[in-house]
């Protein structure tokens, strides 16, 4: 474990953000390797499911991170306090280097388990579950990733009650829940959300998340909005080059692009293999992406259902 390494981290720093059925072992492992970011998030994880026998069993595989993904952070969510505390205490014997706690997810299937954003609506039990996390994780930092509210803006009343919980970091993704990503992240709410915090001398670190296209946007944005870090989500599909100052995906050469997509799906079929390969095939489109005349590889490409189908396609159109 990195201890609090939050506070060593270069201003405006880079994040990759949490995504289910994207953040998993295999996505991470090449991220880290062709252009790291400062702070990994793994996919988020229930609680509950945690805390259960079998359900733990399943989810302790998507737990999985390899040392050169350091540092990297746990995200849970849930709306049982106890149940928190018992994760993060697990989280922290099982060396993560942060623990986050999940306030933003507008998932209707997580919604009416009262967790994720829904909780925006609940800050006593929101507090609650702050307070439950920091005594089970020990010395592990514990931050936290919200909205701007769950079905309107309530920043100025939810920001407070996030503060007194004294969080090591608050990534806030400029938009409700409601609104899910229809419309523009309004990164005009991240600058205020750093007034609420100076008001209120708070150290927290705070991350800003939405519509940020590539690390020159990111920088732009943290410069004139005030954030101290900035997340990247949808951006990252299919570009382990997406953190990488040297290099753009549009750079890399199509043959060597397609032999990271590659070693990409033969690192899911190593270690997601309890996911279907339609979550590796979700990166496809974007790893082709501005390469000529590829229709016809992506169609086939889309037909596969493991790592040696991959190859041999590629193989068969010659793009390796």
């Amino acid at each position: 474990m990195l201890k609090n390494f939050w506070r060593n981290l270069n201003k405006p720093f880079f994040c990759l953000a949490p995504m289910a059925d994207v953040t998993d072992a295999a996505f991470r492992r090449v991220i880290a390797k062709y252009g790291k970011p400062d702070v990994i998030w793994n996919e988020f994880i229930s609680v509950d499911g945690l805390l259960h026998p079998k359900g733990r069993e399943n989810l302790m595989l998507d737990l999985k991170y390899d040392e050169s993904e350091r540092p990297i952070v746990a995200q849970i969510f849930g709306n049982d306090p106890a149940k928190f505390r018992d994760a993060a205490a697990l989280l922290s014997d099982h060396g993560f280097d942060g623990i986050d706690v999940n306030f933003g997810c507008p998932a209707k299937v997580i919604s009416r388990q009262c967790a994720g954003a829904s909780l925006i609506d609940d800050p006593k039990r929101a507090m609650e579950i702050m307070r439950a996390t920091k005594e089970g994780a020990g010395d592990v930092p514990v931050s936290v990733k919200t909205r701007l509210g769950h079905k309107s803006d309530v920043l100025e009343e939810w920001l407070p009650v996030l503060l007194e919980t004294e969080p090591v970091a608050i990534t806030i993704h400029a938009r409700t829940a409601k609104e899910m990503s229809k419309v523009p992240a309004r990164w005009e709410r991240i600058a205020r959300a750093r007034e609420i915090m100076e008001e209120r001398g708070s150290k927290a670190l705070l991350i800003g998340n939405g519509d940020v296209r590539d690390l020159v946007d990111g920088r732009e944005r943290a410069l004139k909005y005030g954030a101290d870090g900035v997340m990247l989500g949808r951006a990252v599909f299919g570009d382990p080059w997406c953190f990488n100052t040297d290099i753009k995906r549009e750079e890399v050469a199509p043959k060597e692009r397609m032999r990271v997509l590659l070693e990409h799906s033969r690192l899911f079929d190593e270690l997601v293999s309890h996911k279907s390969f339609a979550v590796m095939r979700k990166h496809f489109k974007a790893y082709t992406l501005g390469i000529p005349d590829v229709h016809a590889l992506r169609e086939a490409l889309m037909e596969t259902q493991n790592a040696d189908d991959v190859e041999g396609v590629l193989g068969r159109f010659r793009m390796l």
